[in-house]
């Protein structure tokens, strides 16, 4: 350790306070990142989906996972696999644009399978969200480079 002692929130839990990247890539001390998702913000259905879409359509998919992960922990146990699976194809989308490969095809099919079986939810196509993890995972495999903001998927339809 270089002598400065672990961040530390109110809690005591270990947190990395040092500023991230739109990808959440931890940057240096003293650099200027964006803005960090408040964490544990409790959100209705809509409201999710809205946030987790502007930042997505930014080409913050990690953030965008830090939305569906407040909505996973903090509503009903039914719709935990949903806010789930779109977690998982949020920090897929991450490491594909990040330019791992192997990680973000593994979420983005983790995330698929997760959503597999389910209907349309909230106003967003489920199946097709797992279709385009799915085929996304494929580009990714092949070796294509992976703009975040340009492969955000359409989470609903009209917002």
């Amino acid at each position: 350790m270089d002598g400065r002692e672990r961040d530390r929130d109110g809690a005591g839990r270990a947190r990395n306070a040092r500023p991230r990247d739109g990808l959440g890539r931890p940057l240096a001390h003293g650099a200027e990142g964006v803005a960090r998702q408040p964490e544990g913000v409790v959100r209705s259905p809509r409201e999710t989906v809205v946030e987790a879409q502007r930042l997505l359509d930014a080409g913050m998919p990690f953030h965008a996972h830090e939305v569906f992960e407040d909505a996973w922990k903090s509503g009903p146990e039914a719709d935990a696999a949903l806010w789930r699976g779109l977690a998982q194809l949020a920090v897929g989308l991450t490491h594909a644009a990040r330019g791992n490969a192997v990680g973000g095809a593994r979420l983005l099919r983790r995330g698929a399978g997760a959503l597999a079986g389910q209907g349309n939810a909230y106003g967003m196509d489920v199946p097709g969200l797992a279709g385009w993890a799915r085929e996304l995972a494929g580009r990714v495999e092949a070796g294509e480079r992976i703009d975040a903001a340009a492969e955000a998927p359409r989470l609903a339809g009209r917002l």
